[in-house]
């Protein structure tokens, strides 16, 4: 087990510097190893003494636990990865995962926040630092489609009031550049000014969103938040921690943006990623003519 822990240890750090992930992701990678370590302790299997077979039946487990087809997915790719750090690294003679297949889910197209639901949820009522704070978040969100992991780890310096411009990290450790409308500025300028310094506790932190504990507001803390203020609204649209991402490119696709630009601001390194939104578009419009075409 000590050596399945410490290879474990050498993928992390070849994910960190070689890949060049993020922490989150590289969080995400030991957590399916870690299920993968529960089962080789179980069986009382060795890393080194590993067969092909001995990886399929952990494929199989996984399947029998009912888990969702996307988690199995996530659990097979990141083996292939591990597997292939390994061979790299000369710990195996081949890539036991090489032959082994992710199976292919069928796409679904990502929740999309309607005009009207959108303004509702961003319809707050501000009374205190953490209203402020809320609307100034969701306002950011909206009007740049940042990732939430991106959002949290926005530091003040991120934000170029003058230009109305956010800088940010994205997947791959890439920055880009975003603009930012003027109604999300003066909400994220006011939050800034006014309101911030009442969330710290002494500590002096850059991070710009924070908790009630004065540190840096965490991705559940934000997916907490948005799913309380859905609530309050009545709003009954299921939520993905993405939802207001998901919307802000819809909607500027709806109202005849580029999609290349569309693709630019949502930092995805390939056009065919972005596209599903013009299915979702396509999708609206289909709904549209079937409710208001009297021969539909």
């Amino acid at each position: 087990m000590d050596e399945f822990k410490n290879k474990v240890k050498e993928f992390q750090t070849y994910l960190l510097i070689d890949k060049k992930y993020s922490n989150e992701t590289i969080n995400s990678y030991t957590n399916d190893l870690n299920k993968y370590g529960l089962f080789l302790n179980k069986k009382k299997y060795v890393l080194k003494d590993m067969k092909r077979k001995d990886i399929m039946e952990y494929v199989m487990c996984l399947k029998k636990n009912n888990l969702q087809a996307s988690s199995i997915n996530h659990n097979i790719s990141v083996l292939k990865s591990f597997y292939k750090f390994l061979f790299l690294d000369e710990h195996f003679s081949t890539d036991l995962m090489d032959l082994v297949e992710v199976p292919k889910l069928r796409k679904t197209l990502p929740t999309v926040l309607s005009y009207d639901e959108i303004n509702s949820l961003l319809d707050i009522a501000l009374i205190d630092n953490y209203s402020y704070r809320n609307k100034a978040m969701l306002e950011l969100m909206y009007a740049t489609g940042l990732r939430v992991s991106e959002l949290v780890n926005l530091k003040i310096n991120d934000i170029d009031f003058d230009m109305a411009l956010v800088r940010t990290m994205g997947k791959g450790s890439k920055e880009r550049i975003i603009p930012i409308g003027d109604y999300a500025i003066f909400f994220v300028k006011k939050y800034l000014e006014d309101y911030r310094f009442l969330f710290l506790k002494g500590e002096n932190i850059d991070y710009l969103f924070l908790n009630n504990h004065g540190k840096k507001l965490t991705r559940q803390g934000f997916y907490k938040i948005i799913k309380q203020l859905a609530s309050c609204k009545n709003i009954k649209t299921e939520f993905s921690p993405h939802t207001l991402r998901h919307s802000f490119a819809t909607h500027l696709l709806d109202r005849g943006a580029d999609i290349v630009s569309i693709k630019e601001m949502l930092g995805h390194s390939s056009l065919k990623t972005t596209q599903i939104y013009t299915h979702i578009s396509n999708q609206k419009i289909k709904e549209d003519y079937d409710k208001f075409h009297p021969h539909s």
